[in-house]
């Protein structure tokens, strides 16, 4: 169960438009990335531990792929233990959406300057749990589509799905409700969240050049971009207060 801090009256709120959104997020970012390193880290070990289960060795099939330097028609599906793999991985990133919504949740806290707590990066477990599910399964197949088509549309349609993620937590939506209400935002702000879902993702991937280990610092980035979109388009939600 969860309530709203009636006395919560701090807290900034970007402009609507992307540079103004970004630069917010990175102030958030700065008081927050800690906790998005955990939930990297949580991650990352879920992962190793598909990974071991499946018998799929990624780095395996990376040496075989540069040793024959024919990247475009290698089979992945041919791989062994891929198949299992990747059904492992599906609802993996389906159990850890709950994460994200925690991490949201702990920039809010940030933003209206409320004490934030360690358990907090849970609270997608203990609230509207089986919609964060359900969005986040949608979501996957949606954008599972748009990448199947030569990946560019998936930059195109990620707008759409931007503000999901904090409407299910702040709203207490339902998944369709959260859908649809992303879906007519961004159809009325397209271009501003089309930049701003472009530059995030950018942002997100940097720490890949850090010979990949950089990706645990700034993966996490994303999240925070989608509450300072929420902020910009919809205000600053009130502080959440669990009660359970």
């Amino acid at each position: 169960m969860s309530e709203f801090n009636e006395f919560d009256q701090q807290g900034s709120v970007p402009n609507r438009d992307a540079g103004s959104i970004i630069s917010h997020a990175f102030e958030m970012y700065k008081g927050v990335f800690l906790y998005g390193i955990v939930a990297m880290v949580i991650y990352l070990l879920g992962g190793y531990i598909i990974q071991s289960v499946s018998g799929f060795n990624s780095a395996s099939v990376m040496d075989e792929m540069r040793t024959s330097g024919d990247y475009s028609s290698f089979n992945y599906w041919n791989a062994p233990g891929f198949s299992m793999y990747m059904g492992l991985s599906s609802l993996l990133g389906l159990l850890l959406a709950p994460l994200y919504v925690g991490l949201i949740y702990i920039v809010n806290k940030f933003n209206t300057k409320n004490q934030i707590e360690f358990s907090d990066l849970f609270i997608g477990y203990r609230q509207n749990f089986v919609n964060i599910l359900i969005y986040s399964f949608l979501s996957g197949i949606i954008s599972a589509i748009s990448i199947s088509l030569c990946f560019i549309p998936f930059f195109f349609v990620y707008p759409f799905l931007l503000l999901g993620y904090p409407i299910l937590l702040f709203e207490n939506a339902s998944a369709t409700e959260a859908l649809g209400k992303s879906f007519n935002i961004a159809k009325e702000n397209y271009g501003t969240l089309l930049l701003t879902s472009f530059l995030g993702m950018i942002i997100s991937i940097a720490g890949i050049i850090l010979c990949g280990i950089g990706v645990i610092l700034t993966a996490p980035f994303m999240m925070v971009v989608m509450y300072s979109a929420y902020c910009a388009f919809l205000g600053k939600p009130r502080q959440i207060m669990y009660k359970p």
